[in-house]
């Protein structure tokens, strides 16, 4: 028997595939767009002007100055640019950092964003903001900063880099992970959490092999629009919060982070989340234990497994404990100081998931 729930679709128009860029002139023009300002960060200026110079006239200007976990100065300058400018939309490319300035934008001035994502965030499919100032990061959901248009080509992704690929993915699958034992979860998004799981672990070696490969870029990018999606539907829990507080507070990098942490907080909540697991099972070949085995592939896709390899020293560990705790998310398993703690040291020096000591 199912059992009774809600689900609210998000109005949100897709456009995928090999050489989709070349739609997005007329993405701009169907939502009635004179001036887009293009975002971007300094590392995707070139794909940034790319953008821009496929939108010719449309094209307000380029700011390339996203980063990550949106420092709200950053987020000012774009604000007050896109005034200047008398832009009337933004174009956001690249990945969460490009699409959480264009969001913030979207916050403040009620811009419409077309997010054109050149790695596997997710954050395109997200009605999720954040910004960070004085070393905490907010978070919050509002619809005006859902993107109104995504376009997934996947031909922007081969430039991407190995190891960048596998972190961005494995960011992604942590959306579904917590999808899955989310306390609003639904079967439908369960479906899709699973299924981008799938693709997703499926993608990931042969993209971090041969970086040249569109079919394997493709799955990736479908698996990253699912898992997105799934974030956007769902209740995000003890992971997110735990790589929220490290970013905002530590300004650990975003996707290795998520990367790190995803095996040893999926191990925290395994005993309480049955369902979950069985998905997880079925998504990565059936087997027995999820958590180990995302920490097994983030280590053939020679991705970090520590957050010691991020810059986070062990001293930190107590105060990230206490920011986690004090106002914890959603989670199927009670969230202790005493659990936390071993789950962060677990993580800090890179064991796996259930080891001794863990």
């Amino acid at each position: 028997m199912i059992a009774p729930f809600t689900y609210q679709a998000l109005p949100m128009r897709v456009v995928f595939g090999a050489g989709s860029l070349a739609q997005l002139p007329d993405e701009v023009a169907a939502l009635g767009l004179t001036r887009v300002l293009v975002l971007c960060s300094p590392e995707q200026e070139d794909t940034g002007k790319q953008v821009a110079d496929a939108l010719g006239d449309r094209a307000a200007g380029v700011l390339a100055e996203a980063r990550m976990h949106v420092p709200v100065e950053v987020a000012t300058r774009a604000r007050d640019l896109a005034g200047e400018l008398g832009a009337d939309g933004c174009v956001a490319v690249g990945g969460g950092s490009a699409v959480g300035l264009g969001k913030a934008i979207a916050l403040e001035h009620g811009l419409p964003v077309i997010a054109v994502p050149t790695t596997y965030a997710g954050s395109e499919m997200t009605p999720v903001w954040g910004l960070t100032e004085g070393g905490q990061k907010r978070t919050g959901r509002d619809i005006r900063v859902l993107p109104r248009s995504v376009v997934y080509d996947p031909e922007l992704t081969l430039t991407l880099p190995a190891q960048m690929s596998a972190t961005s993915g494995m960011n992604a699958i942590a959306h579904a992970v917590e999808g899955l034992y989310a306390p609003d979860a639904t079967p439908i998004v369960s479906l899709m959490a699973e299924e981008g799981t799938r693709a997703l672990a499926a993608a990931l070696p042969a993209v971090v092999a041969d970086g040249s490969d569109l079919d394997a870029r493709g799955e990736a990018q479908y698996g990253a629009w699912l898992c997105g999606a799934v974030l956007a539907a769902t209740t995000m829990s003890l992971h997110h919060k735990l790589c929220h507080t490290l970013g905002g507070t530590l300004d650990l990098p975003h996707a290795q982070t998520h990367t790190v942490v995803l095996p040893h907080a999926l191990a925290y909540n395994q005993p309480a989340a049955p369902d979950a697991v069985a998905a997880l099972s079925r998504a990565l070949g059936g087997v027995d234990d999820p958590a180990r085995e995302l920490w097994e592939l983030a280590g053939r896709l020679g991705a970090p497994r520590s957050l010691a390899e991020l810059g986070m020293q062990e001293a930190d560990i107590p105060r990230i404990v206490e920011l986690a705790v004090a106002n914890p998310y959603a989670n199927p398993r009670p969230v202790t100081q005493e659990g936390v703690t071993a789950l962060l040291e677990a993580a800090w020096s890179g064991r796996s998931p259930g080891s001794p000591g863990s």
